[in-house]
C-alpha cells in the first residue's frame, strides 16, 4: 500500500514509525528539513523536503497514486485543502487532521466528502471520549468496549489486595470461567500469558470478559473499596477540557482550574451553564489553591496542560493530597514509561488515539475499534470474519496463529463470548484480536 503523510510533527511522525513496521510504502512530507532527517535516520521511509499541499509536492510524492492519503499538518485549512486536492489528483483515501470540533460534527461529514475529505480525525474529541472512560471506573487504568459494550477489556493495576495474585491462570480462569487474561505487563515486560503463568503485585493485567461481571472483577481484584468518581478536578481549560465537559455524565461535578483569565472568560461564554461545571482562574500547581477548592473530597484529578511534565508532576502532588484516580496528558511519548513507573494511573496520548483510528484504514480485512495500549506495546482490533475465511475452517487451537497474539473474545449476533481453545469461530463473528509487538497485519489473513 501507497501511503503519503503531510506533517513529520507529533501524529505525522508517530504514525510513520508504526506504519513502517508493515513495510509499507511511505513518504513523508514536510517544510522542516530537521524533522523529517530525525525520521528517516530511524525508519525506513521516503521523505520530501516541501511544503504540504502544494501541488507540486504532491505530484513529486506520487500522491496520484496513493492508496491514502494522510494530512496531520499543525493547520487544519491546510490539511482539509491539501486532502481535496489529493481526492482531486486521483488518491484513493484522505484524512484530514481538525483543530475545530465544527469540522468534526458528523452532521457535516457529508458535505467534507463531497470536497474529497474522507475522514476527519479531531484528537482532542478522541482523548476526551478516554479521559471518561477512565473516570467512569475509579479502578481501572485502561477500559476498552467491543461492539457497544457486548464484551469489555479493563487494564487494572494489582495491589495487595488482589486474591488473585501468585496462582497459576489455568486455575483462575479456565475455558467456563467469565474472564480471561490477555496480556499482563510486568514493569517494562510485556507477557501473553500462558496456563503456568502468575499474576504477580503491581502487575498490570488485561482482563477481557462481559459486561455483567465487572463488579466479579472488581472483588477479584480487591478494590470494592474503590470510590466512585462524583467529583473531578481539571487542571487546563484547553480544548480537551471542553469536549470533555461535552461529554461529561450527568452524576459528575466538574472543577476546571485555567491559570489564564482571558481564557477563563471564554470558557465561561462557550460551556453550558449548570451546577455540574465550576471554572476557577488559578494555578492548578498551587496546592492551598487545591485544598481550598476541595481536592481531599474530589475522587479524580486530571491535569491537561500542555506540558508533560507538569501534568506528572500534579498528579502526583494530588495523590499526596489523597486522590485516588489521576489521569494525565502526556504527548511526550518519551515519557510514558516514565509516568506508568511513577503510578501516575491513567495516561492519555492523543496522537497515539489518533493514530489508532487512522490505522483501521489501512487493514484491507474488515476491522474497527483499533486500539493501541502504549503502556503494553500493544495493539488490540476488532475483526469481522469473512465468510469462507481461514479463521472460521478450525478451531482456535488448530489454527497456527502468530506469536505475541491471541484471541480475547468474539461476539455473536450481539452477544459477547470468550475463547478458548476449542471455540469454532463462525463467519459474521467479531473477534477481538490481541497483538504485542508484531504487525497486526499478519492476523489480516486468517479473516478475509
Amino acid at each position: 500500500m501507497k501511503i503519503v503523510i503531510a506533517g513529520a510533527k507529533a501524529i505525522g511522525a508517530y504514525l510513520a514509525k508504526l506504519l513502517s513496521r508493515n513495510n509499507e510504502d511511505i513518504t513523508l512530507i514536510d517544510s522542516n528539513e530537521e524533522s523529517l532527517d530525525s525520521i528517516s535516520a530511524d525508519l525506513d521511509v521516503l521523505t520530501l523536503h516541501d511544503t504540504p499541499g502544494s501541488i507540486s509536492a504532491m505530484i513529486t510524492a506520487e500522491v496520484p497514486h496513493c492508496d491514502l492519503y494522510i494530512a496531520v499538518t499543525s493547520d487544519q485549512h491546510v490539511n482539509m485543502n491539501s486532502c481535496s486536492l489529493a481526492k482531486s489528483l486521483g488518491a484513493k483515501r484522505t484524512v484530514a487532521k481538525v483543530e475545530d470540533y465544527e469540522f468534526a460534527n458528523p452532521d457535516f461529514s457529508d458535505h467534507l466528502h463531497r470536497v474529497g475529505i474522507d475522514s476527519i480525525i479531531y484528537p482532542e474529541l478522541l482523548g476526551a471520549k478516554d479521559i471518561i472512560n477512565g473516570l467512569k471506573m475509579s479502578w481501572v487504568r485502561q477500559r476498552w468496549d467491543v461492539h457497544d459494550g457486548a464484551l469489555v477489556m479493563l487494564g487494572i493495576k494489582l495491589r495487595e489486595t488482589a486474591e488473585i495474585l501468585n496462582r497459576p491462570l489455568r486455575i483462575l480462569c479456565g475455558p467456563d470461567d467469565p474472564y480471561h487474561i490477555v496480556a499482563i505487563k510486568r514493569g517494562n515486560e510485556t507477557i501473553i500469558p500462558g496456563g503456568n503463568d502468575e499474576l504477580k503485585l503491581n502487575d498490570i493485567a488485561y482482563f477481557m470478559t462481559k459486561r455483567n461481571f465487572i463488579p466479579l472483577i472488581r472483588k477479584l481484584v480487591g478494590k470494592e473499596h474503590y470510590a466512585d468518581v462524583k467529583n473531578v478536578m481539571v487542571m487546563g481549560g484547553g480544548k480537551t477540557a471542553v469536549r470533555t465537559v461535552a461529554t461529561l455524565p450527568e452524576y459528575m461535578k466538574m472543577k476546571i482550574i485555567e491559570i489564564d483569565p482571558q481564557r477563563c472568560e471564554r470558557l465561561n461564554d462557550i460551556l453550558p451553564i449548570n451546577d455540574n461545571v465550576m471554572i476557577i482562574n488559578g494555578d492548578g500547581r498551587d496546592v492551598s489553591l487545591l485544598i481550598e477548592e476541595g481536592i481531599k473530597s474530589t475522587q479524580a484529578f486530571v491535569a491537561l496542560t500542555g506540558n508533560a511534565e507538569t501534568n506528572i508532576l500534579a498528579c502526583l502532588t494530588a495523590k499526596r493530597l489523597g486522590v485516588r484516580k489521576t489521569v494525565a496528558l502526556v504527548e511526550n511519548i518519551d515519557y510514558i514509561d516514565m509516568a506508568e513507573s511513577l503510578d501516575i494511573g491513567t495516561i492519555i496520548n492523543k496522537k497515539a488515539i489518533a493514530a489508532s483510528h487512522i490505522y483501521e484504514m489501512l487493514m484491507s480485512a474488515d476491522v474497527s475499534n483499533v486500539r493501541f495500549l502504549m503502556a503494553a506495546n500493544a495493539d488490540v482490533a476488532e475483526f469481522v470474519a469473512q465468510p469462507g475465511s481461514k479463521v472460521t475452517r478450525k478451531k482456535v487451537f488448530e489454527l497456527g496463529i502468530p506469536y505475541g497474539m491471541t484471541f480475547g473474545g468474539l461476539v455473536r449476533n450481539g452477544e459477547g463470548m470468550l475463547i478458548s481453545g476449542g471455540t469454532q469461530i463462525q463467519e459474521g463473528d467479531n473477534v477481538v484480536v490481541f497483538c504485542h509487538n508484531a504487525d497486526m497485519k499478519r492476523i489480516e489473513k486468517f479473516f478475509v
